[in-house]
């Protein structure tokens, strides 16, 4: 990695350069058996108080000190793919909890229980991958007095399809039915490639981006309204590289919005939603052009949203932009009273 500029090393980014790709050296001490100095590249998604946040490919976030930072530039987004990486169940998965990650987790062999309050199902069900290393009957159990524990009905997310991951599921599904779990919000995840998307409209410049959701945004929203709770600002903005769209009317009010969180090739499309005056005209594809053309500037090269399988209106949106069905999930709600929102 070559920092030199003049035969020495300068740091060449500031402030300005915060959503960026960048590559920075770093003094680390060089004790015994220890280098003196190490390198990050990744995005720069923030920078405050001294300490810059540095997020690499694989979602992981680094920290530096500014005062130990002896090199630095903004370096190219690694090259656009113009096809998505063909990706596992489990990978899609995990990447879409990280994305919206939930306040409080506990593991229970290979199940993730998550809870915020009663912030959306996903960030207050179960995700589960695998195997919970009890008895079913044994892992529901614990998984019923957790949740009753917090006020929140007890909800599994279950993944099916997928080729080699259908059988699992559909195995759960089953053992889920005759204990009384009913299903219901069945979910289809989506995959493109992301280099088209951002080439599907031309005038993205009207939309604006931010690291944190206004006043504006939260109002169209539906799921929060203008006053949401600290739970839902908190898992709204959680994530390895969060953006918020918006697109103003004319009278300043949002037109259109939408969320984006990029983790490693993988960018996260959620919370895109058109005011009802201004629908089919075309604000929600330029949102998401706008978002995808962000995500590419930070290495991402796939896509991929979730929506729930009776909304006629968005899978053909989806579908005219390029995204296609990976697999499929659904809740399971144990017996008893409570409900969580999508």
């Amino acid at each position: 990695m070559e920092f030199l500029a003049g035969g020495r090393a300068e740091v060449r980014i500031t402030h300005a350069d915060v959503g960026k790709r960048v590559s920075v050296r770093r003094l680390t001490g060089g004790g015994s058996g220890e280098p003196a100095f190490t390198d990050a590249v990744g995005v720069l998604t923030s920078w405050t108080d001294g300490v810059l946040s540095i997020t690499r490919r694989g979602g992981e976030c680094v920290r530096i000190e500014e005062s130990s930072l002896v090199a630095g530039k903004v370096v190219p987004a690694a090259p656009a793919r113009r096809r998505g990486p063909a990706a596992t169940v489990r990978e899609l998965q995990e990447v879409a909890a990280r994305s919206w990650p939930a306040l409080e987790t506990e593991r229970l062999g290979q199940w993730t229980l998550r809870a915020s309050e009663g912030f959306t199902r996903r960030a207050n069900s179960v995700l589960a991958l695998g195997d919970p290393g009890v008895p079913l009957t044994e892992a529901l159990g614990r998984v019923a007095r957790w949740y009753a524990a917090r006020g929140l009905p007890a909800l599994l997310t279950v993944p099916t399809g997928g080729g080699s991951d259908e059988g699992p599921g559909a195995e759960l599904a089953a053992g889920l039915a005759a204990r009384g779990w009913t299903d219901e919000a069945h979910t289809t995840v989506r995959t493109a490639p992301l280099a088209p998307l951002a080439d599907a409209a031309a005038d993205t410049a009207r939309v604006l981006l931010s690291r944190e959701p206004d006043a504006g945004w939260l109002s169209l929203y539906h799921r929060t309204g203008a006053a949401p709770s600290a739970a839902a600002r908190a898992v709204l903005t959680g994530g390895p590289s969060v953006w918020f769209a918006r697109v103003p009317a004319p009278d300043g009010t949002p037109a259109a919005i939408g969320r984006l969180a990029v983790d490693g090739r993988w960018a996260g499309f959620s919370a895109v939603e058109t005011a009802p005056e201004r629908r089919r005209g075309g604000l929600a594809t330029l949102v998401m052009a706008a978002l995808a053309g962000q995500a590419l500037a930070e290495g991402a090269s796939a896509a991929y949203l979730q929506v729930e399988a009776d909304n006629a209106g968005a899978l053909a949106l989806y579908g005219r932009l390029g995204f296609t069905e990976h697999h499929g999930y659904h809740y399971r709600r144990g017996p008893g009273p409570g409900a969580a929102g999508a």
